[in-house]
This record gives C-alpha cells, sequence and structure tokens, in this order.
C-alpha cells in the first residue's frame, strides 16, 4: 500500500524493476563515503538495498544530504538499476531523500552486529534491538508460528475466544500468584485459561483455541522461564487424551511447517535449520527405562529433568510426546488412566530438550472433580462455580497448551527465552 513515504517495500523490489522510479522508507543500516560516490544501505523490516550517489550523477544537495549517522529514519526517493556487483543484483539511484526525525539522543549499541552488545542493554533499549537482523527474524518467525497455529486451529473446526487475564482465585493450585487489588477485593493475575476454556467447551463451544498471556510468581533465574509468558491453547469436547494428541501433532507440525515455508531467509540470517521432524509417543515409564538404559536413574513419581528431557530427544526422536504420568505429578484436574489410577491421561512434548507443551484429559465427573481437588489440599469452595458447571452437561474433554516463547526458542536456536518474549518480564524486569 502506498503513501507519502513509501512505494515499496524493499523485497517487493527486483532487477526487472530498471528505471522504475520509487520510495523506500526505512533506517539508515550503513554509510560509507569513498569521496566522489556514496553508498548507503536503507534498511526495511522486509531487507536492506544499496542506495548509490555518484558525483556527477547525482544532484549535490542529495549527496551532502546522504552522510547521515546509522540509525537515521529517512525516506528515499531514486530509481532502480541493475548492477550485478550489488547483492540483490540492483540499486537504487537516488534522486531525493528526506531525514524524517533527525537523531537527538546516541544509539546505545551497533545494530548492524559488528560490535557485539550484551543482552542486558540490548533488552533496556528493546526498540533498538528489534532492529537487529538477528532480532527481527526471530519474530518473524514467531509470527508464522501463531499463523500456523490458527491456520490449523481453523482447518480443524476450533473457534478462537478470549478468556479473562483476572480470577478469584488459584486455576491451578499453588502459591505462585500475582495478587492484584480488584475494587474491595483481592484478585489475581491468570496462571492459566485452564477452567475458561472447558467452561466454554461445557457451554456447547465444543471446540475452542486461544492466545493468551499467563503470570506465574515463580522466583525462577533461569533461561527457560518468564513471569509473563503466551499460551497457545485448545479445548475439544467430546475427546479423550488420544484425540488431544493428535490434534497436538498436528498443530505442531503445521507451526514448523508455517515457519519454514515463510521465513527461509530469516532461518539462514539464524544459522538454523529444522529439517524433517518426526514425533514419537512413549509413556512416562517407558521413558524411564530409556533413560535408565542410558545411565540416568529417575523414580516412578519424579518429574522429568531438564537433562532427562535432552537425552529423551537424543535417544528417541527430536520431538518426543510422553503420557501417562503419574496422577499425584498433575493438576487435579486431570483424569486418572481407567485401567491404572496411578497414572493419568496426561502428556507433555518435548522438542529438541525442552518441554513446550503440557495437556491431559479432564476429569468431567464432578464428585471425582471435588474429590482430586481436597486430595490436593485446596480449598472446594474456591471452585463452586467450576464443580457447579460439570453437575449441568458436562462431556468429556482434553486440551493442551504450547508455550509460544520456548517453541520460539527452540525453532530458533536461541538459548535464553528473553530473546523470544518481545518485552520479557522476570524478577527483575519491569521496563521497558
Amino acid at each position: 500500500m502506498q503513501n507519502q513515504y513509501r512505494t515499496h517495500y524493499i523485497n517487493e523490489l527486483s532487477p526487472d524493476m530498471e528505471s522504475q522510479q520509487v520510495r523506500l522508507a526505512g533506517w539508515v543500516h550503513e554509510v560509507r563515503n569513498m569521496g566522489k560516490i556514496i553508498f548507503l544501505l536503507i534498511r526495511d523490516r522486509t531487507g536492506i538495498v544499496q542506495v548509490t550517489a555518484k558525483e556527477g550523477v547525482v544532484p549535490e544537495h542529495v549527496i551532502s544530504a546522504m552522510n547521515l549517522p546509522k540509525e537515521s529514519v529517512i525516506s528515499i526517493s531514486g530509481t532502480v538499476k541493475k548492477n550485478q556487483q550489488s547483492r540483490k543484483g540492483f540499486e537504487i539511484v537516488p534522486n531525493g531523500i528526506e531525514n524524517l526525525n533527525p537523531l537527538s539522543a546516541s544509539i546505545p549499541f551497533e545494530t548492524t552486529g559488528k560490535v557485539p552488545a550484551d543482552l542486558d542493554v540490548r533488552l533496556n533499549y528493546r526498540y533498538i534491538d528489534f532492529r537487529r537482523l538477528e532480532t527481527s527474524s526471530i519474530f518473524k518467525i514467531q509470527s508464522s508460528i501463531l499463523k500456523g497455529f490458527r491456520d490449523a486451529a481453523q482447518k480443524n473446526g476450533f473457534m478462537e475466544i478470549r478468556p479473562p487475564s483476572i480470577v478469584e482465585a488459584a486455576t491451578e493450585g499453588g502459591a505462585d500468584l500475582f495478587q492484584i487489588d480488584y475494587f474491595e477485593r483481592k484478585a489475581y493475575l491468570a496462571q492459566s485459561p485452564q477452567l475458561y476454556k472447558q467452561l466454554s467447551v461445557i457451554g456447547g463451544m465444543d471446540r475452542v483455541f486461544m492466545v493468551v498471556p499467563v503470570f506465574r510468581a515463580e522466583k525462577h533465574n533461569t533461561v527457560y522461564h518468564l513471569n509473563e509468558s503466551t499460551q497457545m491453547d485448545i479445548e475439544m469436547g467430546f475427546a479423550d487424551h488420544n484425540d488431544a494428541i493428535r490434534a497436538l501433532k498436528a498443530f505442531f507440525l503445521s507451526m514448523l511447517k508455517s515457519a519454514e515455508k515463510n521465513n527461509a531467509g530469516d532461518m539462514e540470517e539464524l544459522g538454523v535449520s529444522l529439517g524433517k521432524t518426526s514425533v514419537k509417543e512413549i509413556t512416562y515409564v517407558q521413558a524411564l527405562k530409556k533413560l535408565s538404559a542410558n545411565g540416568m536413574h529417575l523414580e516412578f513419581g519424579h518429574d522429568l529433568t531438564r537433562e532427562a528431557e535432552e537425552v529423551l530427544c537424543k535417544t528417541v526422536s527430536d520431538a518426543v510426546i510422553v503420557k501417562e504420568y503419574p496422577t499425584a505429578l498433575r493438576a487435579f484436574y486431570s483424569m486418572p488412566n481407567q485401567k491404572n489410577p496411578e497414572v493419568s491421561n496426561s502428556y507433555d512434548l518435548i522438542y529438541k530438550g525442552l518441554e513446550i507443551s503440557s495437556g491431559a484429559q479432564r476429569i468431567h465427573n464432578p464428585e471425582m472433580l471435588l474429590s482430586a481437588i481436597e486430595s490436593r489440599g485446596l480449598d472446594p469452595k474456591n471452585f463452586v462455580f467450576y464443580i457447579d458447571a460439570f453437575r449441568r452437561g458436562a462431556p468429556p474433554h482434553a486440551g493442551w497448551s504450547i508455550g509460544l516463547e520456548r517453541l520460539t526458542m527452540k525453532v530458533t536456536g536461541m538459548s535464553n527465552i528473553r530473546e523470544c518474549a518481545l518485552f520479557p518480564r522476570d524478577r527483575e524486569r519491569l521496563i521497558p
């Protein structure tokens, strides 16, 4: 869409547009003044192109105006000219340049990557960090992951909903909650949309999906945790855990395919390649045996450690669904297995050594649900509205959630989850 600042994005240009007049808008990536010739690289969200101004060819006032500091925000008009020596096979010969907002503060770090910058410094000036090609590539890939999620949801008949982020009581139990003042009473930021997506299914929506923020007041200082993160959730009615696992595989592969299809250049920029991904299923007990065979011994009832997850992905597949976890390990609403109540109809998806998804078939019998709540030491009074919903025609149902930042981290090859959160929130960071 054209406007007064641009006629094209950079990725819309090609050598076939020889002699065509264009107008581009973006930031100055580099400037090289060679005396009688100036090379300026202009960058927008789609790429970088060279602007070449030769003395005697380009008006002198244009050449003079091109001596700009890096990261100046500009609009340039000019013509497309083929140039085999240029990386794109063409360059822009300028006939006008406008400095849209002259810099009045210094740029805190080098966006070209020639001088490395500490992550904390980059996060302090995140809006500058977004201009780095690597950071831009991460969020382009993340956008495609979201597209793949929504494409799979719509293809399979799921309806998008928006559950609340303010709740009266803990949705999953535990004390790791952010308490807030809600007029004359206390409330909490939601740990999960769990209860509300279940209520939507009970209400007849049947298949729902959502992309929502979740908040956990866990005092972690690891490269895998955030205190505010984004979940991609589904819930499906008239379904058990096996139905939900099949959906999880389909959605997961759709997200990877979307990133591969739409972000080849971004993958190249980050130096990553997904390759062929296959999803294997094993039970929790089988996982313990596999770990034991590789010198890692875990007792039944213990959760899988990060090291255990890495071993499973190295020895089973890069994507592994571990199912039938011990009932005591899982959330109170996870359905115990009918044949063996010690294990539950629950599962996790581990990708490249990191748990990125968790889910289960839910308890839809109200008396069984009440017993499960009491057995975890939770107060049933805080769940009256929830339990009562299951007394009014609740179908069997199951679902799962995928952590967007964790999946992005593994797809892009990042070693710190903060790289994959737009403006990360952890124990220390509340700004920008």
